[in-house]
């Protein structure tokens, strides 16, 4: 069994006793993270060690964006995609046990959802038509994960409200038919709406502005673990979980880890 997690961690080095703790509580064989903010050789590697994940790829950035995979079980490099125009820290790869895993940092695309008034915007899309021309490309029986903060929340239970965030970027109807675009060209499932079916309410992010995330309730489903066909028959049923319960520990990010099991 590998069981695989995707965390925002909005600082890999001011949160590393919360991944220390969500190790111990959820043991991880990998670990995807995103938003470190730090470069390569910033990152708190005798930590990670330290918590059983000592085998690492780092991609780093001074300051901004950054993402990371750490695994209990020895990794190889993965095929490196060239998807971010910006030069952006915000894409690693590996091979842990046969599994090619792609980690996101996916734009987040700034506050106006229009490509021309809005170069961020435009970038968040380029992105992802970057990738869906790559995942068109690839043999669909390669056991494959894409996991990572995609910034889109797909589907109407993946939002707090549909009609209002129908206008707010991450759940814009451009937005959700590109990242079935992304599906489409892989054949990719959606493990955690597969195994909890709408209309049940998801989200994995919650806004720091409210006090009491769970009694505000305004969360977005943004983080994603998907299989390629050739792995999907492998994800363990009922494995997919939210944990929301990391969101209400002291400090936290504001996303919360999700995981899956694979029978490999």
């Amino acid at each position: 069994m590998l069981r695989i997690a995707t965390w925002n961690i909005n600082s890999v080095r001011l949160r590393v006793d919360h991944v220390a703790r969500f190790v111990a509580e959820a043991t991880p064989d990998v670990l995807c993270l995103q938003e470190i903010k730090c470069t390569a050789d910033q990152f708190p590697r005798a930590a990670f060690e330290a918590m059983g994940l000592p085998h690492l790829r780092v991609g780093g950035q001074k300051g901004w964006h950054g993402v990371a995979i750490a695994s209990r079980r020895p990794i190889a490099d993965g095929p490196p995609l060239d998807v971010c125009r910006e030069g952006h820290a915000r894409c690693v790869s590996a091979m842990v046990e046969g599994v090619e895993i792609q980690n996101f940092y996916i734009p987040a695309g700034g506050d106006v959802p229009d490509r021309k008034l809005n170069p961020k915007f435009d970038h968040k899309l380029d992105f992802y038509e970057r990738l869906t021309a790559e995942m068109a490309t690839r043999d669909r029986q390669r056991p494959l994960v894409l996991a990572g903060d995609f910034n889109i929340a797909p589907g109407e239970n993946d939002v707090w409200n549909h009609r209002y965030m129908s206008k707010i970027v991450s759940h814009t109807p451009l937005e959700v038919e590109t990242l079935r675009r992304l599906q489409a060209a892989g054949g990719f499932a959606d493990v955690v709406r597969e195994q909890i079916p709408e209309p049940v309410k998801l989200a994995s992010w919650w806004s720091y502005r409210a006090a009491d995330f769970r009694k505000s309730n305004r969360g977005l489903r943004l983080d994603h673990l998907w299989t390629s066909p050739g792995l999907t028959p492998a994800v363990a049923k009922g494995s997919a979980r939210i944990h929301d319960d990391v969101r209400a520990w002291e400090r936290p990010s504001d996303h919360a880890p999700v995981t899956m099991d694979l029978d490999v």
